[in-house]
């Protein structure tokens, strides 16, 4: 297995990825029949917007695993109103009721990208996701993509990065409390979980 940059031809797996463990790592496919709605939301703003950081783990035949994200949440906020939604916004326009389906609810949080900026998360400007195919995963192989990042957001000169993810995903907590992460305190976060990690000027990850 090798951690490498992104590059345009992993789009495709990508985004088979993304679908493949959005239902709290699980396979969501039988939730949403369009399978390109999870990765339009939160994969491909990604990579189009902030190629330099994602890193996927590639096995020799093709990218079964990725880490993505901003260094500025902020920023990448506007970007996605701006730049994203503009390209995706025919296939999936915005809603105008109240969603009848997982779909529906999911696009309602595409034309949302306000929701990702959280006052309570302001010290940790940077978020990211990461996801592996169920195969690879419990091999080290998210750990060195997260090491990756990581290290992309501290020669960046990032000082914490934040992630959001479903309470319910007990073994990806684990996973993220091994790291150093640790919870953060959001009022009304509803199913998910705020996790924080501090990157220092000198930080070393590895290993």
């Amino acid at each position: 297995m090798r951690i490498r940059p992104y590059r345009d031809s992993d789009h495709e797996a990508v985004g088979e990825i993304c679908v493949r463990t959005a239902d709290a790592g699980g396979d969501s496919r039988h939730i949403y029949p369009d399978h390109r709605l999870m990765p339009s939301i939160f994969a491909w703003p990604y990579t189009y917007l902030e190629p330099d950081l994602a890193f996927v783990a590639d096995d020799g035949e093709r990218a079964v695993g990725y880490v993505l994200g901003t260094a500025d949440t902020a920023a990448f906020v506007k970007a996605f109103r701006d730049q994203w939604l503009p390209r995706v916004s025919d296939r999936y326009p915005p809603p105008t009721g109240e969603p009848t389906s997982p779909s529906e609810v999911m696009i309602g949080l595409l034309h949302d990208p306000a929701r990702m900026v959280v006052p309570e998360l302001a010290a940790y400007p940077a978020h990211l996701h990461i996801d592996l195919l169920p195969e690879h995963q419990r091999s080290g192989h998210g750990r060195a993509l997260m090491n990756a990042f990581l290290t992309a957001l501290r020669d960046k000169g990032v000082p914490g990065v934040h992630l959001g993810m479903l309470s319910v995903n007990t073994g990806a907590r684990a996973f993220y409390d091994r790291l150093g992460f640790h919870e953060l305190a959001v009022p009304n976060a509803g199913p998910l979980t705020y996790l924080g990690l501090e990157i220092g000027p000198n930080a070393r990850f590895g290993g």
